[in-house]
């Protein structure tokens, strides 16, 4: 089974970039949203839990809503890489640099 991806956000400069670059592979499964739909608060939780891995690529204040959406989904929630600033220095997330990490 392919892993399903979702890019909360692809309409955006970050989200087109990362769009472009899986859009051409096959061995995973974009979930896309329906444009309109976008702002979506339940399409966007459906798409949420549908998926195994949820790139973050939205205003700071957004990506905290589909964090506390995910959140909500318990021992379900996908892995969410945030490209926002939101979490960047949040203790309790994983940032891209190891010399950050104190441990």
């Amino acid at each position: 089974m392919k892993p399903k991806i979702y890019i909360d956000g692809q309409e955006g400069t970050t989200g087109l970039q990362i769009y472009e670059r899986l859009g051409r592979r096959d061995d995973i499964e974009l979930l896309l949203i329906d444009p309109e739909l976008r702002k979506d608060v339940q399409e966007r939780k459906r798409l949420l839990n549908a998926a195994d891995l949820v790139f973050l690529c939205l205003p700071d204040a957004a990506a905290k809503e589909a964090v506390a959406m995910a959140d909500a989904m318990g021992t379900e929630a996908p892995r969410i890489l945030d490209a926002s600033t939101a979490f960047r220095t949040d203790p309790a997330w994983v940032y891209g640099f190891p010399e950050m990490d104190a441990a």
